[in-house]
């Protein structure tokens, strides 16, 4: 199985809730991803539209966090994330370790998270 985190962040509408039931997530695994992410409880009942395009995306890393996967796929995982965000994303995949092939403009996540890089 494949689990990937695309670039746009515009297919995401509706609450956490609707989004666990729709993608076959377990809502309370993908709150608890989003607040090692740095959401507040608070965040949670507002509607994804609400989200900022950061938290959007933490949304979509979340989901896809959620989905056992032999390989994950992220497009620019760290767009529009904020420096404290981003090393708490870092941390989740230094202790997760998945399989996962990136796109990243950052170098030093690349350099922290990448174990071979391609350049093109």
């Amino acid at each position: 199985m494949v689990s990937c985190v695309p670039q746009e962040t515009s297919g995401l509408c509706g609450s956490l809730r609707s989004l666990a039931e729709k993608e076959g997530l377990e809502e309370s695994l993908l709150k608890t991803i989003l607040r090692k992410l740095g959401f507040s409880r608070e965040q949670f009942s507002r509607n994804i539209e609400a989200y900022s395009e950061g938290q959007k995306k933490k949304v979509l890393l979340a989901k896809s966090l959620c989905k056992p996967a032999h390989l994950y796929i992220w497009d620019e995982p760290l767009n529009f994330i904020d420096v404290l965000s981003r090393v708490q994303i870092e941390d989740l995949l230094l202790t997760s370790k998945p399989t996962l092939l990136f796109v990243e403009h950052d170098r030093t996540f690349r350099m922290r998270i990448a174990t071979k890089q391609i350049d093109l």
